[in-house]
This record gives C-alpha cells, structure tokens and sequence, in this order.
C-alpha cells in the first residue's frame, strides 16, 4: 500500500475512483455526486512523507480481513447489508446513546430491517436503509428493537454536504458508510468506480477532511488520522488473484 497526500475518507480509504453506481433497487438515486471526495481519483497524487512510517504503523505485512460475503462469522452473516424503502415505509423516532451527535429522524425503519450480524448478533449491529423516492440515506449504529441505537446520521445522496464538525455518524469518522462499502452488484460488473472504506486497529486523536470526528487517545503522528486515503501500490500483483478479487484490488 502507499498513503496518499490528500485528505478523504473513513478510517481510512482506498481509491482511485469516478463515481459508485447506483443501488440497484434503487436506481434513480446516486450513492452521492460524482464531485464528492470518495469518487475523487488519487492514483496519480504524490505520496507523503511519512507514508512508510504510516503504512508500517496500520501493519504492512497483514492479510487484509474483508467483512464481506456469503459465509459465516459468529453465527451471523459477513457483511453490512442495505435495507431500501420507499415513501410509504411509516417512520419512527429512536432513542440515540450519542443523541446530542445524531440526527432525530425519525426514520423509516421496516420491522424485518437488514441488520449487521443478523437480528439477535451482539457487535456493532449497523442498519444502513435508503429511501428510494427521496433519495435519502438513513445509517444507524448499534441498532435494537423498539427502537433505540448509539447514533444515527441522515444524508441526502445527491448532496456533498459534511456532517457538523465534531460529530460522530454510524461510523466513528463521522462519514456516511454505504459511500465506501464493496456492493456484490459492482464486483459482478467487473468495475468499482468509488474509495473503499476500511478500519485498522489503531487510529490518532485526529481527523482530516472530509471526516468529521476521531475516535481515539493514542497521539502518535505515525498512526493515521481518521479521513486518510489509501492506496495500492501500482505494482502489486493483481492478477495472480481470482477474478471477483481482481475487481476489488483494482478499485484499491
């Protein structure tokens, strides 16, 4: 991997990218604007200076863990699926843990709503609904019946707008989740087109744009700040992978 000089997404974020395709139940809706920072190619930027250092910090010589498929984890299944709605879903207030950091609502949550993990999973029980009518994101995380959640964000998928400096979302950067996520219908198209949003297991006290809050107590400059984007190094040997791969380590 090489860090790249430009600020972007989550805890970190991998690219090139022109733009996410729509969902396809929901195709009159853009996964935001082209101009937005997660569709802004970055394979042709200058690395920092202190790439190495970072990349070394995050775990150089890891496997990379994809929280994605078909299988099992903890009895659940992997991945962070997508609920899609339209106008006459009714709406419902939730009781928010991080309340004065998430937006009341209410949402349009159905009662069979797609869950991280599946419904009785403990972990961080993420449910990511879209509003096909209006094109609105709806992202909660740690999500339980009746309803009540840890935080939630709204966002208007035609629209580059930031969540309020300081603020969490669903996700700890304060960035909306669906954006960066690696859809089965995007690899089944042999293109992803969009940064890939990623964790590691130790991030610093800060954040850069377009993130908008961190989630840390380690001050170290060699970790890497919440917004940072990365990407694979252009060498890397993409075709000694299985096809469906392929398709992502070109995205990266």
């Amino acid at each position: 991997m090489r860090l790249v000089l430009t600020a972007a997404l989550a805890a970190a974020v991998l690219a090139p990218a022109v733009g996410a395709s729509p969902l396809p139940e929901a195709p009159a809706c853009p996964v935001f604007p082209t101009s937005s920072v997660w569709n802004k190619p970055v394979h042709r930027l200058p690395l920092q200076k202190n790439s190495t250092t970072i990349v070394r910090a995050i775990g150089a010589g890891l496997n990379v863990h994809a929280d994605f498929g078909s299988g099992l984890w903890d009895g659940g299944p992997i991945g962070i699926p997508v609920t899609v709605v339209d106008r006459s879903q009714p709406r419902s207030s939730v009781d928010f843990h991080y309340d004065e950091e998430s937006d009341a609502g209410p949402y349009p949550i159905p009662p069979d709503v797609k869950i991280e993990g599946g419904p009785d999973a403990d972990g961080d029980r993420h449910a990511i609904i879209v509003d096909r009518d209006s094109c609105t994101l709806y992202e909660l995380f740690d999500l339980w019946p009746a309803w009540d959640a840890g935080s939630g964000a709204i966002w208007n998928m035609r629209s580059n707008a930031l969540r309020p400096r300081g603020w969490t979302s669903a996700d700890a950067a304060g960035l909306p989740i669906l954006a960066g996520l690696a859809r089965y219908d995007e690899v089944a198209s042999g293109v992803i087109d969009h940064a890939l949003r990623f964790t590691v297991k130790r991030t610093r006290r800060a954040f850069i744009y377009p993130a908008r809050h961190f989630a840390s107590s380690y001050t170290s400059p060699s970790l890497p700040p919440m917004g940072l984007r990365f990407r694979l190094r252009a060498n890397f040997p993409v075709m000694s992978f299985p096809p469906q791969a392929r398709v992502v380590l070109r995205a990266l």
